[in-house]
């Protein structure tokens, strides 16, 4: 599906997406991956970027470095990203392999936005709270979910 919308995906959610990219930016420190990173709206505005996304056609309009994969299994080491970021994705994955993934790596900030009209959104979001211990802020079309260290 998303691979038909890439080339018109920024004219569509360009601007909602960096609006949440602004109540998030805080978050984001040091080297990030974007999951589900689409045209790569994230790396547009942060250094250090890797954006991961199953679309090769969505990334083919990212700069900087990317990576064709899902977030279910996220080919980078332990200790690799001090940040992780997701826009409005997660809930296109299963979310108990990605709290797998995300202790596996480590970081030491996420912030991820949800959905609220996702069926999945609730379940999402009690989980990564019990997983990690994450802030909710509630938005208008999104639930915030935010771990930050601070330094």
């Amino acid at each position: 599906m998303y691979d038909v919308l890439a080339p018109g995906y920024d004219e569509l959610y360009r601007e909602e997406q960096e609006k949440k990219l602004a109540l998030i930016a805080h978050v984001i420190k040091g080297n990030v991956l974007d999951i589900g990173a689409g045209t790569g709206i994230v790396a547009r505005h942060f250094p250090n970027v890797v954006s991961l996304d199953p679309s090769p056609e969505m990334l083919a309009y990212a700069p900087g470095e990317k990576i064709v994969g899902s977030a279910e299994a996220i080919p980078f080491p332990s200790g690799r990203f001090d940040t992780i970021v997701s826009l409005t994705a997660l809930h296109h994955c299963n979310i108990d392999k990605v709290i797998t993934e995300l202790q596996r790596l480590q970081p030491k900030n996420m912030a991820f936005t949800i959905l609220k009209k996702s069926q999945k959104c609730q379940e999402i979001v009690e989980k990564l709270q019990m997983a990690f211990g994450m802030d909710i802020i509630d938005e208008e079309k999104d639930l915030l979910v935010i771990k930050e260290t601070k330094d």
